[in-house]
């Protein structure tokens, strides 16, 4: 079965997450990535401390479907086989501090002369331009900067960083939409261009809709750890076996009947809590008085009450449950051999296309497992 994206060959100069996450959702959508590492490797192939045979599994979730290629940029040689592959592929992916890929020789400027076709997408932390341009950053680094933090954590606590790397994984999303359009704008002009996406920008981007009370107000949303600023009730409950539920009630009917699966009689008779901005103003009494009901029977017991009531819930589920679940293990999990750590699980492309569906072709490569390959089959192309 053919791919979306099949033809479409990428030349992946990326390294961490933001990178080589979005090659990698293009490669699984069919388009043929070509990792291009340093001669020691991605850094995130020595990153963390779970390793599989020596494999980083935190490189081995966000690299499948691609190809490795070991170049030397700082030598001559391997400026030089850099651009013999950039002049024959449809896209470019770097996420170097802005100046590292010029320097190195294969900046926007210099590919495109001898590519005019190019899709050129870089991804920094902080942007091209503007004064934090040259700072190193990650995901939490971001994450504080964006003003995220601010918004998370108990009222009365530090700010938080998300449990997940948030900024890491949004800007991904974002560029490889960039790319997309790029390429389909190619169509019609035959030009290729560069497309760019700080991380920065995709995280303050991705609060949408917090920036609208911002503008709103003029003042920022107060932490609130697991509740809402304008919903209650919006907050997790811990039950009589010491798990919790996440429940909301967005409207006056789904509180009443919500209210009622939980026989919170007390509550409902509270006519101050009838509407939504009297709950909000009483916020603590909701949350006083649901969380008495919860404490009173265990989770098991309110999964199959609040279901019957179809209420807006969830328990809080461990990674056991989650990756227990039948329907997750079926269209989210899936094996893979490698040829160093064996067998792997990875999580599948969540995006359903009916014709041309992701696919997994390929394990994550092993350090320059096709440096020849790609040589032999680049020279021929260029021959």
């Amino acid at each position: 079965m053919s791919g979306a994206l099949d033809g479409v060959r990428v030349l992946d100069f990326t390294q961490h997450v933001n990178g080589p996450l979005g090659t990698m959702l293009l490669a699984d959508f069919g388009a043929d990535v070509i990792k291009v590492e340093p001669p020691e490797g991605d850094t995130m192939r020595t990153s963390g401390d779970t390793f599989i045979e020596g494999e980083s599994a935190y490189f081995l979730s966000v690299n499948r479907n691609k190809r490795s290629i070991a170049l030397d940029l700082r030598s001559e040689a391997g400026r030089q086989t850099a651009h013999a592959l950039a002049s024959q592929v449809d896209v470019v992916v770097e996420n170097f501090r802005p100046g590292v890929a010029e320097r190195l020789g294969i900046g926007y400027e210099a590919l495109q002369a001898l590519n005019p076709r190019l899709i050129y997408c870089s991804s920094s932390a902080f942007g091209r331009e503007g004064a934090d341009s040259a700072r190193p950053g990650m995901d939490p680094v971001v994450q504080a900067m964006s003003g995220l933090m601010q918004l998370t954590g108990e009222a009365n606590g530090a700010p938080l960083k998300t449990g997940a790397a948030f900024s890491d994984v949004i800007t991904p999303m974002l560029w490889t939409l960039g790319v997309m359009a790029a390429l389909y704008a190619r169509v019609g002009t035959g030009r290729g261009q560069r497309v760019e996406l700080s991380m920065l920008d995709a995280s303050i981007f991705a609060m949408v809709p917090r920036e609208a009370y911002f503008f709103a107000t003029g003042e920022a949303p107060q932490r609130l750890g697991n509740s809402h600023w304008e919903m209650v009730p919006y907050n997790t409950y811990r039950t009589s076996d010491g798990r919790h539920l996440m429940v909301l009630a967005n409207t006056d009917k789904f509180w009443r009947e919500f209210a009622e699966a939980v026989e919170a009689h007390a509550l409902l008779a509270d006519t101050r809590l009838a509407t939504k901005r009297g709950r909000i103003e009483h916020r603590a009494i909701v949350d006083e008085g649901l969380g008495a009901a919860f404490a009173a029977k265990p989770l098991s017991y309110w999964n199959e009450r609040l279901a019957q009531a179809g209420a807006m819930f969830a328990p809080v589920r461990t990674f056991s449950e989650v990756f227990g679940d039948e329907r997750i293990q079926r269209d989210l999990v899936a094996e893979l051999d490698h040829r160093v750590a064996g067998k792997i699980k990875v999580i599948r492309n969540p995006i359903r296309l009916s014709d041309t569906p992701a696919t997994l072709r390929r394990p994550p490569p092993v350090l320059g497992e096709h440096t020849e390959e790609i040589l032999a089959e680049f020279a021929s192309r260029g021959a």
